[in-house]
């Protein structure tokens, strides 16, 4: 299937039908803070699956899950997810660890929107997008990046201003270039050095476009 940008693939607290494998697109995993306002706790792209929940047993999708990046995907019913899984021992040792990848990625996810400086965690966002685009281009506004990352619209505003006149980043009209990854890297928190390393640690090497 191909993903749209903003297709809600399910909402928290609703049943969990499919099971779904991004290819090149990528999903953002949000929680609501109260009636008008969103904050992004995690992100799947090509390194894993939406519907984690059913690997424990439980079929109610604790996120709203929203698609962020355009592309394709794989999907696959609950039920023939739950036959698999079952079936393929392999299969499941696999998922486990990436379970345990994404457990640390909320974790990693609610310490840096307490304790990190709002420059430091968008490009901290900017980068889990980029490895998951494998692109160093992609479309996003200030008012989806305020949405994803819990904060007034005006503050992203000055955030990524400020990145871009260091030469970090390029912003027009939502078209977002990452212009000097290494420096970025630099500017972002520890969160994102920390949670590749996890990442590394437990599935492996990431994928290279």
């Amino acid at each position: 299937m191909e993903f749209a940008f903003g297709d809600t693939l399910c909402k928290s607290g609703g049943l969990i039908s499919h099971v779904y494998f991004p290819i090149d697109g990528f999903i953002s995993l949000v929680t609501a803070l109260d009636d008008s306002s969103w904050l992004e706790v995690g992100i799947v792209g090509d390194e894993g699956m939406l519907g984690t929940p059913l690997m424990l047993g439980v079929n109610v999708s604790p996120q709203h899950a929203l698609v962020q990046g355009t592309g394709g995907a794989l999907r696959m019913s609950a039920a023939a997810f739950a036959r698999h899984l079952e079936q393929s021992k392999s299969l499941k040792q696999r998922l486990d660890r990436y379970l345990f990848v994404l457990m640390s990625q909320l974790a990693q996810t609610a310490a840096c929107t307490r304790y990190h400086f709002i420059d430091a965690r968008l490009a901290r966002w900017l980068l889990l997008t980029r490895d998951r685009a494998h692109s160093n281009k992609f479309h996003l506004t200030h008012e989806f990046l305020a949405y994803m990352l819990g904060i007034r619209r005006v503050s992203i505003t000055e955030a990524a201003r400020s990145l871009q006149q260091r030469g970090l980043i390029s912003y027009h009209r939502g078209e977002i270039v990452i212009v000097d990854g290494t420096r970025l890297e630099k500017e972002s928190c520890r969160c994102y050095h920390n949670g590749n390393k996890i990442y590394e640690q437990i599935l492996g090497p990431r994928q290279e476009s």
